[in-house]
C-alpha cells in the first residue's frame, strides 16, 4: 500500500495569513497545504508564493483553480514561477469552477457547464505542452496557440518538476467524460454523483473502483494520486485506524481536511494537533 499523505485546505484569506498557517502546518508534520480559488478573491497563486517563502518541505497547491477564468498561458506562467520559487513543491488542482460562488456578478464569464468542461480539457492539453518548453501549435475550440511563431529565447524556464507540474483534476464518479479527463492528469479529486445527478458521499468502495479504472485505462506511466477528503476528530489511534485504514487499503493516496469556514484560531488549533498518527 502507498502511504497516505495528509493535507489541509486552508480558508480563503490574506496571503500573509496563508504563509503563517503553511509554516505552522509544516512544523506540525502535515504533507500539504491547499487553497481554493474563486471568481473574485485574494489570488491563491500569490498567497502560495508567500507560503513558499516561509516553508521548505510541505507541498503547496490549489484546490481548485477554475480554469475558465484564467487563460492557459497565464496559468502556465504563474504555475512555472511558483513551482520554481518553491523548489518543485507545487500541485495544480484544476476544475471548471463553482458558478454559484458569485459568477453572476461577472456576466462576461462563461457559465455553461459543457463549455467550461471543454475549456478545462483544452487547458490541460496546453499546460502539458507549455511545461515542455518547446514549440508547438494548438488549435482548439476555445484556445489557439502558435508557439511556432515565437522564438524559444522568449520562453520562461521549465518548471522544476518534470515532465510537468502535477495536475489534479476533479473527477465525478462514475461519469465517463469526467473520469476520462482525469486519465490525462496526475491525480483525481474525487466527487460522486448518483443516477439522479445528486451529490453522494464518496466511500472506500468507490475509491477501490476508481483505482481499478485508472489502472486499466491510464496510459501515462507517471505517479497518480487519488485524493479524498474528510474530517478526523480527537479520537485515539485505534479510532483513527478504523476511520482511515479502509481508505488507504482502497487506494487513496491523499486525505485532505477542509478548513474552509473555520475561524483562524480554530484553524491554528487543528493544524497544531497535527496529521493523524496511525503507527
Amino acid at each position: 500500500m502507498t502511504p497516505m499523505k495528509y493535507g489541509l485546505v486552508l480558508p480563503y484569506g490574506e496571503a500573509r495569513t496563508v504563509a503563517k498557517l503553511s509554516q505552522l502546518a509544516e512544523e506540525a508534520g502535515w504533507d500539504g497545504c491547499f487553497l481554493g480559488d474563486a471568481i473574485w478573491c485574494e489570488d491563491p497563486m500569490i498567497a502560495l508564493a508567500a507560503a513558499a517563502m516561509t516553508t521548505s518541505r510541505i507541498r503547496l497547491g490549489t484546490m481548485i483553480i477554475p480554469v475558465p477564468i484564467r487563460r492557459p498561458w497565464k496559468l502556465a506562467s504563474e504555475s512555472v514561477a511558483l513551482d520554481r520559487l518553491s523548489d518543485g513543491r507545487l500541485i495544480l488542482g484544476l476544475g471548471t469552477g463553482a458558478v454559484w460562488m458569485g459568477w453572476q456578478s461577472f456576466p462576461d464569464e462563461v457559465t455553461d457547464g459543457k463549455v467550461r468542461a471543454e475549456m478545462l480539457d483544452e487547458t490541460i492539453d496546453i499546460l502539458t505542452l507549455m511545461y515542455q518548453r518547446r514549440q508547438f501549435d494548438y488549435d482548439g475550440k476555445h484556445y489557439h496557440v502558435k508557439l511556432t511563431l515565437m522564438e524559444e529565447r522568449h520562453y520562461p524556464a521549465k518548471p522544476i518538476q518534470q515532465p510537468r507540474i502535477p495536475l489534479w483534476a476533479v473527477g465525478v464518479w462514475p461519469l465517463r467524460k469526467s473520469m476520462q479527463r482525469v486519465l490525462k492528469c496526475d491525480g483525481v479529486l474525487v466527487e460522486k454523483r448518483g443516477s439522479d445527478g445528486a451529490v453522494e458521499p464518496v466511500t472506500p468502495a468507490d475509491i477501490a473502483q476508481i483505482k481499478a479504472y485508472v489502472n486499466a485505462n491510464r496510459s501515462l506511466a507517471t505517479h497518480f494520486d487519488i485524493v479524498t477528503s474528510g474530517k478526523t476528530g480527537d479520537g485515539d489511534r485505534a479510532q483513527l485506524q478504523d476511520q482511515l485504514l479502509p481508505w488507504i487499503e482502497a487506494g487513496a493516496t491523499w486525505w485532505t481536511e477542509g478548513l474552509w469556514s473555520m475561524a483562524e484560531e480554530a484553524v491554528i488549533e487543528r493544524i497544531r494537533r497535527g496529521p493523524p498518527d496511525l503507527a
